[in-house]
């Protein structure tokens, strides 16, 4: 899994979080969308956790530009509770779905991974 996130201290959860499901693996943490495509190609992940609101490329631009880039790969947009977004956008990003980051636990992104992963 990558984490794309401008916040350190969110990158730092979710590398708990993955550390907390049996059978995941951090492949690598960025802090922009730009470095998001650059670790895309050289990680070559399965799962992509991105940051809804990042500066720059925000986290649907990247998510198109690395759906676009390695169509397998699935996309999950990770945003603040109070910013859901719509399934139009979502789906216009390739993102499969949508979290808010208070509801990203060991068993959601289970579920996330079983659901729109494949896993």
């Amino acid at each position: 899994m990558l984490t794309v996130d401008d916040d350190a201290s969110a990158r730092q959860s979710a590398r708990g979080l993955v550390a907390a499901v049996p059978g995941f693996t951090s492949v690598g943490e960025v802090a922009s969308g730009e470095e998001a495509i650059e670790a895309l190609v050289e990680l070559g992940p399965d799962l992509v956790l991105v940051d809804a609101d990042m500066p720059g490329l925000n986290g649907y631009e990247t998510s198109r530009r690395l759906v676009a880039a390695r169509p397998r790969t699935t996309v999950v947009v990770v945003h603040a509770q109070d910013e859901s977004p719509a399934a139009e956008a979502l789906k216009a990003a390739g993102a499969a779905t949508g979290i808010p980051k208070a509801a990203l636990t060991p068993s959601a992104l289970q579920g996330l991974w079983r659901d729109h992963g494949g896993g």
